[in-house]
């Protein structure tokens, strides 16, 4: 089955925020994930609708893997349950670690379970910065440059580099 490369946002709210990120690459690449490169961290501001709640350290993450969509989304969602993630509680609320799949080679897919390209990589800075510091060049399945996105954002969504992860 053929590699496809693609990015993961990652983010963390509780416990130790920085051991939560490298302990989700160090999993990922357990479970069969090839994490090529890593953005900085990131200190971000919760978004969403739970914003009573400690900021997150966020992070981008390009991979290579051969895994197909579904299978992968099941690799994060071990990933967030092996670091103390627990499952059920509200929507963007405080979490020891997230791991969401944002884009996957050129794959446009609407599942149940999962959207690809994720339905929030173009409203997000905290997704955005990171993914571009990654690739500068990066754009949609259809195009669309991220770059431009991040340009046309207004003030808000406080995002600050802290350091490099790796």
């Amino acid at each position: 089955m053929p590699e496809r490369v693609g990015y993961l946002g990652l983010g963390s709210n509780v416990g130790e925020r920085e051991a939560n990120l490298k302990g989700a690459l160090e999993r990922l690449e357990e479970h069969g994930v090839v994490v090529e490169a890593v953005s900085s961290a990131y200190e971000t501001e919760p978004v969403g609708e739970i914003l009573d709640q400690p900021d997150f350290l966020n992070a981008a993450a390009r991979i290579r893997t051969a895994f197909e969509p579904l299978e992968l989304l099941d690799v994060c969602k071990a990933v967030e349950a092996e670091l103390g993630r627990m499952f059920g509680g509200p929507r963007h609320g405080p979490r020891p670690i997230d791991v969401d799949l944002l884009l996957l080679g050129d794959i446009e897919l609407e599942h149940e379970r999962l959207r690809l390209p994720h339905a929030e990589v173009t409203s997000r800075r905290f997704v955005l910065v990171p993914l571009l510091e990654l690739d500068p060049e990066l754009a949609l399945p259809d195009g669309t440059r991220l770059a431009d996105v991040l340009a046309g954002f207004g003030p808000g969504q406080r995002v600050e580099r802290v350091g490099a992860l790796r």
